[in-house]
Protein backbone atom coordinates (compact mmCIF):
# COMPACT_ATOMS: atom_id res chain seq x y z
CA UNK A 1 0.00 0.00 0.00
CA UNK A 2 1.47 3.35 -1.02
CA UNK A 3 0.91 6.56 0.90
CA UNK A 4 -1.12 9.24 -0.86
CA UNK A 5 2.03 11.33 -1.36
CA UNK A 6 3.47 8.69 -3.68
CA UNK A 7 0.83 9.28 -6.31
CA UNK A 8 1.61 12.98 -6.63
CA UNK A 9 5.27 12.66 -7.58
CA UNK A 10 7.39 10.39 -9.75
CA UNK A 11 10.17 10.40 -7.14
CA UNK A 12 8.79 9.73 -3.67
CA UNK A 13 9.73 12.17 -0.95
CA UNK A 14 11.74 11.05 2.06
CA UNK A 15 8.49 11.19 4.04
CA UNK A 16 6.87 8.73 1.64
CA UNK A 17 9.92 6.46 1.43
CA UNK A 18 10.21 6.06 5.19
CA UNK A 19 6.46 5.82 5.74
CA UNK A 20 6.00 3.17 3.05
CA UNK A 21 8.82 1.13 4.58
CA UNK A 22 7.15 1.29 8.00
CA UNK A 23 3.73 0.49 6.52
CA UNK A 24 5.24 -2.62 4.89
CA UNK A 25 6.64 -3.74 8.24
CA UNK A 26 3.35 -3.14 10.06
CA UNK A 27 1.45 -5.06 7.38
CA UNK A 28 3.72 -8.02 8.18
CA UNK A 29 2.94 -7.65 11.89
CA UNK A 30 6.38 -6.29 12.75
CA UNK A 31 6.71 -3.07 14.76
CA UNK A 32 9.82 -1.02 13.82
CA UNK A 33 10.34 0.13 17.42
CA UNK A 34 10.45 -3.48 18.67
CA UNK A 35 13.51 -5.20 17.22
CA UNK A 36 14.74 -8.78 17.84
CA UNK A 37 17.69 -7.64 19.96
CA UNK A 38 18.01 -11.08 21.55
CA UNK A 39 18.96 -12.48 18.13
CA UNK A 40 21.03 -9.48 16.99
CA UNK A 41 24.74 -8.75 17.28
CA UNK A 42 23.89 -5.41 18.88
CA UNK A 43 22.27 -4.92 22.27
CA UNK A 44 19.21 -2.74 22.76
CA UNK A 45 20.22 0.91 23.01
CA UNK A 46 19.66 4.29 21.43
CA UNK A 47 21.72 4.98 18.28
CA UNK A 48 24.42 7.56 18.91
CA UNK A 49 26.91 9.62 16.98
CA UNK A 50 30.26 8.00 17.73
CA UNK A 51 32.10 11.31 17.41
CA UNK A 52 29.98 13.46 19.70
CA UNK A 53 28.24 10.88 21.88
CA UNK A 54 24.87 12.52 21.23
CA UNK A 55 21.82 10.34 20.69
CA UNK A 56 19.89 10.39 17.44
CA UNK A 57 16.21 11.16 17.87
CA UNK A 58 12.76 10.71 16.37
CA UNK A 59 12.42 8.88 13.06
CA UNK A 60 16.21 8.48 12.84
CA UNK A 61 16.06 6.01 15.73
CA UNK A 62 13.75 3.74 13.73
CA UNK A 63 15.82 4.14 10.55
CA UNK A 64 19.11 3.29 12.28
CA UNK A 65 17.67 0.43 14.33
CA UNK A 66 16.37 -1.14 11.11
CA UNK A 67 19.83 -0.82 9.53
CA UNK A 68 21.55 -2.39 12.56
CA UNK A 69 19.22 -5.41 12.44
CA UNK A 70 19.19 -5.82 8.64
CA UNK A 71 22.96 -5.54 8.21
CA UNK A 72 24.02 -7.29 11.40
CA UNK A 73 26.04 -4.45 12.91
CA UNK A 74 27.53 -4.97 16.34
CA UNK A 75 26.50 -1.76 18.12
CA UNK A 76 24.62 1.53 17.95
CA UNK A 77 27.40 3.95 16.93
CA UNK A 78 27.40 5.99 13.70
CA UNK A 79 29.51 8.64 11.96
CA UNK A 80 29.30 10.86 8.91
CA UNK A 81 32.01 10.39 6.27
CA UNK A 82 33.76 13.60 7.34
CA UNK A 83 33.58 12.72 11.03
CA UNK A 84 35.21 9.38 10.32
CA UNK A 85 38.07 11.11 8.50
CA UNK A 86 38.41 13.76 11.22
CA UNK A 87 38.89 10.96 13.75
CA UNK A 88 41.73 9.54 11.69
CA UNK A 89 39.76 6.72 10.10
CA UNK A 90 38.13 6.03 6.77
CA UNK A 91 35.01 4.34 5.42
CA UNK A 92 35.91 1.05 3.75
CA UNK A 93 35.71 1.08 -0.03
CA UNK A 94 32.39 -0.20 -1.36
CA UNK A 95 30.42 0.45 1.83
CA UNK A 96 26.93 1.95 1.48
CA UNK A 97 25.75 4.48 4.03
CA UNK A 98 22.35 4.87 5.65
CA UNK A 99 20.18 7.88 4.85
CA UNK A 100 18.87 9.80 7.85
CA UNK A 101 17.27 13.21 7.96
CA UNK A 102 17.35 16.63 9.48
CA UNK A 103 13.98 18.32 9.92
CA UNK A 104 13.76 22.10 10.05
CA UNK A 105 11.76 25.11 8.88
CA UNK A 106 12.55 28.19 6.82
CA UNK A 107 10.74 31.34 5.72
CA UNK A 108 10.64 31.99 1.93
CA UNK A 109 11.61 35.48 0.80
CA UNK A 110 8.17 36.10 -0.73
CA UNK A 111 6.52 35.20 2.58
CA UNK A 112 8.82 37.57 4.47
CA UNK A 113 7.86 40.36 2.07
CA UNK A 114 4.17 39.55 2.39
CA UNK A 115 4.34 39.52 6.18
CA UNK A 116 6.23 42.81 6.22
CA UNK A 117 3.62 44.37 3.94
CA UNK A 118 0.63 42.99 5.85
CA UNK A 119 2.13 43.56 9.28
CA UNK A 120 1.67 40.00 10.52
CA UNK A 121 3.92 37.04 11.28
CA UNK A 122 5.60 35.22 8.41
CA UNK A 123 4.64 31.57 7.92
CA UNK A 124 7.41 29.01 7.89
CA UNK A 125 7.74 26.07 5.53
CA UNK A 126 8.84 22.66 6.81
CA UNK A 127 11.52 20.68 5.01
CA UNK A 128 13.64 17.57 5.36
CA UNK A 129 17.30 17.41 4.48
CA UNK A 130 18.87 14.02 3.81
CA UNK A 131 22.36 13.09 4.90
CA UNK A 132 24.32 9.88 5.09
CA UNK A 133 25.90 8.15 8.06
CA UNK A 134 28.05 5.03 8.34
CA UNK A 135 28.12 2.49 11.13
CA UNK A 136 31.49 2.21 12.87
CA UNK A 137 31.60 -1.41 11.65
CA UNK A 138 31.91 0.06 8.14
CA UNK A 139 34.94 2.13 9.13
CA UNK A 140 38.62 1.39 9.67
CA UNK A 141 41.43 3.17 11.52
CA UNK A 142 39.22 4.70 14.21
CA UNK A 143 40.53 5.28 17.76
CA UNK A 144 39.76 2.53 20.25
CA UNK A 145 37.86 4.92 22.52
CA UNK A 146 34.98 6.90 21.00
CA UNK A 147 32.41 9.05 22.88
CA UNK A 148 29.48 7.35 21.17
CA UNK A 149 30.40 3.81 22.15
CA UNK A 150 28.10 3.15 25.11
CA UNK A 151 28.35 -0.21 26.83
CA UNK A 152 24.95 -1.77 27.68
CA UNK A 153 24.07 -2.18 31.33
CA UNK A 154 24.59 -5.65 32.83
CA UNK A 155 21.22 -7.33 33.40
CA UNK A 156 21.56 -7.17 37.20
CA UNK A 157 21.83 -3.35 37.01
CA UNK A 158 18.84 -2.64 34.80
CA UNK A 159 16.11 -2.60 37.44
CA UNK A 160 18.14 -0.56 39.98
CA UNK A 161 18.51 2.06 37.23
CA UNK A 162 14.81 1.90 36.34
CA UNK A 163 13.56 2.46 39.89
CA UNK A 164 15.12 5.91 40.51
CA UNK A 165 14.16 7.00 37.00
CA UNK A 166 10.49 6.26 37.70
CA UNK A 167 10.69 7.94 41.09
CA UNK A 168 12.42 11.02 39.66
CA UNK A 169 9.46 11.75 37.37
CA UNK A 170 7.36 12.68 40.39
CA UNK A 171 4.38 11.06 38.69
CA UNK A 172 1.38 9.97 40.76
CA UNK A 173 1.65 6.19 40.26
CA UNK A 174 -1.09 4.12 41.90
CA UNK A 175 -0.32 0.43 42.22
CA UNK A 176 -3.16 -2.07 42.33
CA UNK A 177 -6.16 -3.19 40.34
CA UNK A 178 -6.21 -5.41 37.28
CA UNK A 179 -5.24 -3.06 34.44
CA UNK A 180 -2.69 -0.43 33.50
CA UNK A 181 -3.75 3.01 32.27
CA UNK A 182 -3.14 6.76 32.44
CA UNK A 183 -6.01 9.02 33.56
CA UNK A 184 -5.47 12.43 31.87
CA UNK A 185 -8.14 14.34 33.80
CA UNK A 186 -6.84 13.26 37.22
CA UNK A 187 -3.23 13.04 35.97
CA UNK A 188 -2.26 9.69 37.49
CA UNK A 189 -0.85 6.38 36.27
CA UNK A 190 -2.34 3.08 37.44
CA UNK A 191 -0.51 -0.24 37.19
CA UNK A 192 -1.18 -3.67 38.74
CA UNK A 193 1.08 -5.12 41.42
CA UNK A 194 4.43 -6.42 40.17
CA UNK A 195 3.59 -9.91 41.44
CA UNK A 196 0.89 -10.21 38.77
CA UNK A 197 3.48 -10.08 35.99
CA UNK A 198 5.18 -13.30 34.89
CA UNK A 199 8.45 -11.42 34.43
CA UNK A 200 9.37 -8.50 36.69
CA UNK A 201 10.87 -6.53 33.80
CA UNK A 202 7.44 -6.47 32.12
CA UNK A 203 6.12 -4.33 34.98
CA UNK A 204 8.75 -1.70 34.18
CA UNK A 205 7.95 -1.84 30.47
CA UNK A 206 4.29 -1.23 31.34
CA UNK A 207 5.09 1.68 33.65
CA UNK A 208 7.21 3.36 30.97
CA UNK A 209 4.38 3.03 28.45
CA UNK A 210 1.89 4.69 30.79
CA UNK A 211 4.45 7.35 31.72
CA UNK A 212 4.76 7.96 27.98
CA UNK A 213 1.09 8.99 28.08
CA UNK A 214 1.74 10.96 31.29
CA UNK A 215 4.23 13.21 29.48
CA UNK A 216 1.41 14.45 27.24
CA UNK A 217 -0.41 16.28 30.05
CA UNK A 218 -0.92 20.06 29.43
CA UNK A 219 1.51 20.86 32.25
CA UNK A 220 4.24 18.88 30.48
CA UNK A 221 4.43 18.32 26.69
CA UNK A 222 0.78 19.24 26.06
CA UNK A 223 -0.21 16.66 23.42
CA UNK A 224 -3.76 16.18 22.18
CA UNK A 225 -5.13 13.37 24.37
CA UNK A 226 -8.79 13.94 23.54
CA UNK A 227 -9.12 10.78 21.45
CA UNK A 228 -11.39 7.86 22.18
CA UNK A 229 -10.69 4.20 21.48
CA UNK A 230 -10.94 3.56 17.75
CA UNK A 231 -10.40 7.09 16.45
CA UNK A 232 -7.30 8.60 14.81
CA UNK A 233 -6.38 10.83 17.79
CA UNK A 234 -6.34 7.79 20.09
CA UNK A 235 -4.22 5.81 17.60
CA UNK A 236 -1.68 8.66 17.31
CA UNK A 237 -1.33 8.96 21.09
CA UNK A 238 -0.85 5.21 21.47
CA UNK A 239 1.80 5.32 18.77
CA UNK A 240 3.67 8.04 20.68
CA UNK A 241 3.45 6.14 23.99
CA UNK A 242 4.57 2.87 22.38
CA UNK A 243 7.65 4.47 20.86
CA UNK A 244 8.44 6.58 23.94
CA UNK A 245 8.43 3.43 26.05
CA UNK A 246 10.65 1.67 23.48
CA UNK A 247 13.14 4.56 23.48
CA UNK A 248 13.30 4.68 27.30
CA UNK A 249 13.68 0.90 27.51
CA UNK A 250 16.47 0.96 24.94
CA UNK A 251 18.29 3.70 26.87
CA UNK A 252 18.21 1.39 29.93
CA UNK A 253 19.27 -1.71 27.95
CA UNK A 254 15.78 -3.16 28.39
CA UNK A 255 14.51 -4.88 25.26
CA UNK A 256 11.29 -3.12 24.14
CA UNK A 257 8.28 -5.39 23.62
CA UNK A 258 4.87 -5.08 21.97
CA UNK A 259 2.05 -3.97 24.28
CA UNK A 260 -0.69 -3.00 21.86
CA UNK A 261 -0.30 -5.01 18.66
CA UNK A 262 -4.10 -4.89 18.29
CA UNK A 263 -3.70 -1.21 17.31
CA UNK A 264 -1.76 -2.05 14.14
CA UNK A 265 -4.83 -1.62 11.90
CA UNK A 266 -5.53 1.87 13.27
CA UNK A 267 -1.84 2.85 13.00
CA UNK A 268 -1.81 1.70 9.38
CA UNK A 269 -4.86 3.85 8.65
CA UNK A 270 -3.18 6.92 10.15
CA UNK A 271 0.08 6.35 8.24
CA UNK A 272 -1.65 5.71 4.93
CA UNK A 273 -3.55 8.98 5.25
CA UNK A 274 -0.54 11.12 6.20
CA UNK A 275 3.08 10.39 5.25
CA UNK A 276 4.23 12.90 7.90
CA UNK A 277 2.42 11.13 10.77
CA UNK A 278 5.21 8.70 11.74
CA UNK A 279 7.75 11.55 11.70
CA UNK A 280 5.61 13.62 14.09
CA UNK A 281 4.90 10.64 16.34
CA UNK A 282 8.57 9.64 16.52
CA UNK A 283 9.60 13.24 17.28
CA UNK A 284 6.98 13.50 20.04
CA UNK A 285 8.09 10.12 21.40
CA UNK A 286 11.69 11.34 21.59
CA UNK A 287 10.59 14.42 23.52
CA UNK A 288 8.58 12.20 25.86
CA UNK A 289 11.51 9.83 26.38
CA UNK A 290 13.89 12.72 27.01
CA UNK A 291 11.52 14.13 29.61
CA UNK A 292 11.38 10.78 31.40
CA UNK A 293 15.10 10.12 31.14
CA UNK A 294 15.96 13.62 32.32
CA UNK A 295 19.58 14.01 33.35
CA UNK A 296 20.16 10.25 33.16
CA UNK A 297 20.51 10.38 29.36
CA UNK A 298 21.79 13.03 26.94
CA UNK A 299 18.77 14.98 25.70
CA UNK A 300 20.43 16.53 22.67
CA UNK A 301 19.51 15.02 19.33
CA UNK A 302 21.97 14.29 16.57
CA UNK A 303 20.89 15.09 13.07
CA UNK A 304 17.25 15.98 13.54
CA UNK A 305 15.38 19.19 14.22
CA UNK A 306 11.73 19.77 15.01
CA UNK A 307 9.00 17.49 13.72
CA UNK A 308 7.41 18.50 10.44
Amino acid sequence: MKTKEMGRSERPSLYAQVTDRIIAELEQGHLPWVQPWDRARACAGLPRNAGTGRAYSGINILILWAAVIKRGYGGQAWLTYRQCEALGGHVRKGETGTTVCYADRFTPRAEKERASSDGDEARQVAFLKRFTVFHVDQCEGLPEQLPGIVEPLPEREIIPHAEPLIEATGADIRIGGDRAFYAPAADFVAVPFQQLYHHQIDWYRTVFHELGHWTGHPSRLDRDQSGRFGDAFYAREELVAEMASAFVCAALSIQPTVRHSDYIASWLEVLREDSHAIFRAASQASKAANLLLGSQSPTGSSGEGEAV
